[in-house]
């Protein structure tokens, strides 16, 4: 039995685990950087362990330094999160090697699916269909043009090993496919160290749909329906919804078939992630396979009730699966924010530094996923993602008001942040409606932009009213005794009173 995991990873995924590990009755390790001597997650560990420098290669991506740590503090196992060495076969190989259980699936599976060619040519031996594209990597500018017009643009060039929108091209005609095909190496081998790239056929008008599953180690795999995760900024996601406003019950359940069969082919244990792109059409194609816990699994907890972190465990502990696939009901709908320390006025640019002021929403439905305090510095090495804004309602229109109304409380100063971006999305009419793909920031970027330029406009005038009121404060405070006000109330006070900014 697991009675103390140590979390390779750091920001609001460790403490998501730890959370979990301690309702558990499971002690908890932290390894954390130099830079993270300060972060929350090494303040609510149990234990922590000083693992390396900031740098990411010296310390969250050094294996041997893990494992040292695990076995210092004689933890019984390992929590890779997401990201980081989460889908490293590597990784998973050497714990196993050290008799630490690997909260995860097993090394083979990691490798089957690790690599994006392999796992197309698995799955379509699955009967699991695949957009149509090429088997192996390709060699040779020349190759690339060649296959590209062969399938027909536009064609996507895609690393084969990898992901979170890295190694990535669309390519629309035959002029772009060579430097399309040299970034898009260069790309993968710096964030990989592999710079395989391979053609797949653009879909178009896709929608991004995402499948939960859960399998345990006696053969037993279930789905736990879908999420919707159409709105995306650089091949990133930054909203997501369940269930999709797009699917059917008719599709859900072909795509939830699917999506088994694809876990099943190989051997999958605990939580993982099946992707697919479906077109207009509401035809579906296989993508490819997370091998962990993904960033947005709290929107699929919200709406079936589950705790897939618990999940995770049980079936690391040799247990199997609790749950069947009749007692998957989704209730309800969730919504999923990602803030995000970024400049959303410069390219969505990381936008690190001290958080000065923290106001967190709260209230029926709401849940905040995050690592961040008042006074934490958000450092320059990692991701700038701060943390999750995560709604529960009883239909779509009620998530969508509540999302409204929970953005507009949280308040971050300190760091430029995307939550006015966030609001400019939830009013946007083709999201509002439900009619969007993953085209949609670029069809409503100039209502995205006219929304946003109004939300700074309002930032700044209730900034320039919080000035004039501590004028007139300071006034009153140092005025001789006996003297009355008579001086007349202002614009910019009337204005104040009418939104509720001097009701004091």
């Amino acid at each position: 039995m697991i009675k103390k995991v140590l979390i390779a990873n750091r920001g609001e995924i460790a403490v998501r685990v730890m959370r979990s590990c301690r309702e558990m009755g499971i002690r908890t390790v932290a390894v954390f950087s130099e830079v993270d001597r300060t972060a929350r997650h090494v303040l609510y560990a149990d234990e922590a362990c000083l693992i390396g420098p900031a740098a990411s290669k010296e310390s969250y991506l050094n294996i041997e330094k893990i494992i040292a740590a695990a076995k210092m503090h004689q933890a019984d196992a390992i929590h890779p999160g997401y990201g980081f060495l989460s889908e490293n076969s590597t990784f998973a190989r050497r714990c196993k090697e050290e008799g630490i259980i690997f909260i995860g699936p097993s090394p083979e599976t990691m490798d089957r699916m690790g690599d994006k060619i392999s796992a197309r040519k698995c799955m379509k031996a699955a009967g699991v269909p695949v957009v149509p594209g090429t088997e192996k990597g390709l060699q040779s500018v020349e190759e690339a043009i060649g296959i590209s017009c062969q399938i027909g643009f536009p064609v996507m060039l895609k690393a084969s090993m990898g992901g979170g929108g890295k190694g990535i091209r669309l390519v629309c005609s035959e002029e772009e496919v060579k430097e399309a095909y040299l970034n898009a190496k260069s790309e993968s081998l710096s964030s990989f160290g592999d710079d395989t790239v391979y053609i797949e056929k653009f879909v178009e008008e896709p929608h991004h749909i995402e499948f939960q599953i859960l399998g345990d180690m006696y053969g037993n795999v279930i789905h736990l329906c879908e999420r919707e995760c159409s709105v995306q900024r650089r091949n990133q996601k930054i909203v997501e919804e369940s269930p999709s406003p797009f699917v059917t019950p008719e599709l859900r359940a072909k795509m939830g078939e699917a999506a088994v069969a694809a876990a099943k082919a190989v051997n999958y244990i605990g939580a993982g992630t099946i992707e697919f792109l479906v077109d207009k059409h509401r035809n579906f194609y296989f993508l490819e396979m997370n091998t962990r816990l993904q960033v947005e699994h709290p929107i699929t907890e919200e709406v079936l009730g589950v705790d897939l972190v618990k999940e995770q465990i049980n079936v690391a502990n040799g247990f199997p699966l609790r749950l069947k696939q009749e007692d998957i009901k989704q209730r309800g709908h969730a919504i999923e924010c990602r803030i995000c320390a970024e400049d959303t006025e410069f390219n969505f640019m990381p936008s690190p530094g001290i958080i000065r002021q923290l106001i967190e929403p709260n209230g029926i439905g709401v849940r905040i996923d995050s690592y961040v305090y008042e006074g934490y510095e958000i450092p320059v090495h990692y991701d700038p993602m701060i943390g999750k804004l995560i709604v529960w309602a009883v239909t779509r229109e009620y998530a969508i008001e509540r999302m409204c109304r929970v953005l507009h409380e949280y308040k971050i100063t300190g760091v430029k942040n995307n939550i006015s971006y966030l609001r400019a999305i939830m009013g946007t009419p083709d999201f509002v409606q439900g009619k969007y793909d993953t085209g949609f920031i670029a069809k409503n970027g100039e209502n995205l932009q006219k929304r946003l330029s109004q939300s700074n406009t309002e930032t700044e005038n209730i900034a320039l009213i919080a000035s004039y009121i501590d004028y007139l404060m300071n006034l009153e405070e140092n005025k001789p005794n006996g003297e009355t006000d008579n001086r007349p109330i202002s614009r910019w006070r009337a204005f104040g009173l009418h939104k509720g900014v001097l009701r004091i």
